[in-house]
């Protein structure tokens, strides 16, 4: 699934790329795909035909964009990708439509299209005077993001004092920290010197201090990498994102330790696989 890094990736081409595109009309191929008006594409097409795109943002793994129609704000568009869900920037007839297409936005000469091969990707019409979160549930249960001032050693140790969750599960936890998945967990982890299975609450606010600024240097460098593409991730114009090929431990089962040549080992926690060095990786360091 898209992570922090990938999503601010899209949410920049979207911006720098689509700039102020005017919507004319709208094909939703896969009903589904639509959270709100629930499942009613032509509700979602009508909503959005005529506005403009306008700002885009990001709010943990959620893109938004203002919606905006002769000038006055008529909404937001939501989005979120899930597993497989990606934007396509086109010319109009340049790629033929692919059976994995859901929803396309026409107009002029150009094409935003989103493609999702699972079909897990959702979006939202948030009407004009609604908050976001109101229609979309999950933007409600978001902790901080990892880049503002609201983040830190202090912000963790209060938050997950006593707790005997596994650190890993703890970062995985939107409530938390919001847009951090599985690989920079991993990541930052390796980067802190922190055993992903250790008791979060047990870490002292000295090391989850150096936690969040791992964190934080591993998405930056994500980011400007162009975000990681070990499964299905691709920009707007459908390149790869090179951060995967320089990663410290995630995706690296039982291959050398980049820092001490120690194999680095794999296993399931919380129901999801995690990649530590464990010489790197001690405890109480």
């Amino acid at each position: 699934m898209p992570e922090l890094p990938e999503v601010e990736v899209v949410r920049r081409a979207l911006q720098h790329g689509v700039g102020r595109f005017l919507i004319n009309h709208v094909e939703v191929l896969l009903e589904r795909t639509v959270a709100f008006p629930l499942g009613d594409g032509p509700a979602f097409a009508a909503a959005l035909t005529g506005s403009r795109l306008t700002p885009w943002r990001r709010r943990g793994k959620y893109l938004l964009s203002q919606l905006s129609r002769q000038g006055r704000p008529v909404g937001q568009l939501g989005v979120h990708l899930r597993m497989t869900g990606r934007f396509l920037w086109l010319d109009r007839g340049e790629v033929p439509v692919c059976s994995h297409t859901r929803v396309r936005f026409l107009g002029g000469e150009k094409e935003l299209r989103f493609v999702d091969t699972r079909s897990f990707g959702r979006m939202w019409w948030v009407p004009p005077g609604t908050v976001a979160s109101r229609v979309i549930p999950g933007l409600g249960r978001l902790g901080p993001e990892p880049f503002t001032p609201a983040f830190g050693g202090s912000y963790l140790e209060k938050r997950l004092r006593g707790s005997r969750r596994p650190i890993k599960t703890a970062l995985l936890d939107q409530s938390v920290v919001a847009g951090v998945g599985n690989i920079y967990a991993d990541e930052c982890l390796f980067l802190a010197g922190i055993p992903p299975h250790v008791p979060s609450g047990s870490l002292s606010q000295e090391q989850l201090a150096r936690l969040c600024e791992r964190l934080v240097q591993v998405l930056a460098r994500s980011v400007q990498q162009g975000g990681t593409s070990f499964r299905d991730f691709r920009d707007l114009q459908g390149i790869n994102g090179n951060y995967g090929q320089e990663a410290w431990v995630y995706g690296r089962s039982g291959a050398p330790c980049r820092r001490c040549g120690t194999p680095i080992q794999r296993r399931a926690l919380s129901g999801r696989s995690s990649h530590w060095c464990p010489h790197c990786q001690q405890e109480g360091q």
